[in-house]
This record gives C-alpha cells, sequence and structure tokens, in this order.
C-alpha cells in the first residue's frame, strides 16, 4: 500500500523527493501519515479535497485484497 501511495503522490508533485510516508500499524487500522513540501500541499489535496478523495477510494479498493483498513493522514511540515 505505501508503495502505491507513494508512486501516485510523486506524480502529483513538484518536488517528489520530499514526499514521505510513515506507516503507523495499530490494532484496527494502519494510518499512512503522508508528508510533502507546503507548496505541493494543495496538489496532493485537490480542488475541494478531490485528489485526496480519489487516492482513499483506492487506498480502500485495495486493502479489500489485503482485509486491512487503512487511514490516509496528510500532514503539514
Amino acid at each position: 500500500m505505501k508503495e502505491l501511495i507513494t508512486a501516485i503522490v510523486r506524480s502529483l508533485v513538484d518536488k517528489p523527493e520530499e514526499v514521505q510516508i510513515k506507516e503507523v500499524i495499530g490494532e484496527h487500522a494502519h494510518v499512512l501519515e503522508l508528508r510533502v513540501a507546503k507548496e505541493d500541499l494543495g496538489k496532493v489535496i485537490g480542488k475541494g479535497g478531490a485528489h485526496a478523495s480519489a487516492i482513499r477510494t483506492l487506498m480502500a479498493a485495495t486493502s479489500g485484497k489485503e482485509k486491512k483498513r487503512y487511514i490516509l493522514e496528510i500532514i503539514e511540515y
């Protein structure tokens, strides 16, 4: 999952080298903490949250196969 989200986000931003994803494994869910450069934050979220919503939809579709729950948190530096 982490590799999928990294590939998607790096294609959206201007500074792909600053994309960081940290996976926090919990009892009921895995949280992916996404960090990007401050100027790329809007590109990842998208207009009205469209990009973030689409990424979360892909995560939900993929997580069904793995039988795990993933949560995406976009964190600003």
